[in-house]
């Protein structure tokens, strides 16, 4: 099995925490690794090989937090061409280095997982799938409510060879309006969309060239290249959804038997932080709260930060600026990033 964690992010739904040169998968949110580490520690006994894609504006800190992973497996991308670029990015370094075909497993380093021994028995499951029916496999959850901020695959008719919740992928819908995420969450037909991807080498090869011939021919030039950072530069900016995912037509979808969350807001950090008997989770030194419920302070300035009187607001306090926030509106932190990062 050869795992490819992708590590890319443009920093700005935890602003400011995050920052386009310090993206959140290289953050410490939950335990004293940051969800990178987490996410390569998950992997790193399991699988034959790890690979690691990531823009190089952040490369440095990459290769701080894996410092065992030899560098050479260290794929950069040396501007951000999308996650289609990166898939091809990595799979072109497997044929350079003629790997045995074999399970491939695409990973996104952000991600929020603590049952790993869930996770590692889903892996092997995929990847034995993979193998045996020569198709994609991809990876979603059980909804746990209708939440309209994860995209969702629909499942089609279970597999008649006696395999236990093995379905084929009837389509990949985007996330959802609150009542179409109700009528999903209560068909029971729907998974949330991890973006977990697994298949073998061979079938990589097979469903790209067959589905999109510009993507494949990109691939190929990088196998070829002798400047791959040049021949990456002419890429197209392109999502693995549109390029390859959703054109596949004979994929596999099978339920994860493991937590997960994207820790993409504020609100969905707190709902995964330890909190008190008021709900609220405090960080960091010189944090004094009252009368306050339902909120998340984290304060890295070094100065004093007091909450009074509110309830459900995440305050954030660093370096990088100040941010309180009725945690509802949560979702509207990446806009105000990039203004305010762009202005900087």
């Amino acid at each position: 099995m050869i795992v490819v964690i992708i590590a890319g992010g443009s920093g700005t739904r935890l602003w400011p925490l995050s920052t386009h040169s310090y993206p959140k998968h290289l953050l410490k949110l939950t335990n004293e690794f940051s969800l990178l580490q987490n996410t390569y520690n998950r992997v790193k006994n399991s699988a034959d090989e790890v690979f690691v894609v990531s823009e190089v504006s952040h490369i440095e800190h990459v290769y701080d937090q894996l410092s065992e992973l030899s560098r050479e497996n260290v794929l950069v991308e040396p501007s951000r061409k999308g996650t289609a670029s990166c898939f091809i990015l990595a799979l072109s370094e497997i044929k350079r280095r003629q790997l045995a075909d074999q399970p491939v497993v695409f990973l996104w380093a952000d991600n929020l997982i603590r049952d790993n021994e869930g996770f590692s028995v889903t892996m092997q499951r995929a990847c034995k799938l993979a193998e045996d029916l020569k198709s994609l496999i991809f990876i979603g959850v059980e909804p746990s409510y209708p939440a309209t901020i994860f995209g969702y695959m629909e499942k089609g008719d279970r597999l008649d060879n006696g395999l236990k919740d093995v379905y084929k992928l009837n389509k990949f819908v985007e996330k959802p309006d609150k009542s179409t995420a109700v009528d999903y969450y209560q068909s029971g037909k729907y998974l949330w969309n991890t973006g977990y991807l697994v298949g073998n080498l061979s079938t990589f090869d097979r469903e790209i060239n067959e589905t999109n011939p510009e993507l494949w021919e990109n691939y190929q030039a990088l196998i070829q290249s002798t400047d791959t950072n040049a021949t990456y530069a002419q890429f197209e900016n392109e999502v693995i959804d549109i390029a390859l995912s959703e054109r596949v037509k004979d994929a596999i979808v099978i339920p994860a038997t493991f937590d997960w969350m994207d820790v993409g807001s504020f609100q969905d950090l707190h709902s995964a932080s330890l909190q008190d008997n008021e709900g609220n989770h405090l960080h960091g030194d010189k944090v004094e709260v009252v009368d306050t419920t339902n909120s998340f302070v984290r304060n890295e300035s070094g100065r004093a930060v007091a909450v009074i009187g509110l309830d459900n607001v995440a305050v954030i306090a660093n370096e990088n600026g100040i941010l309180v926030l009725n945690k509802t509106h949560a979702p509207k932190v990446g806009e105000v990033a990039k203004r305010v990062q762009s202005s900087s």
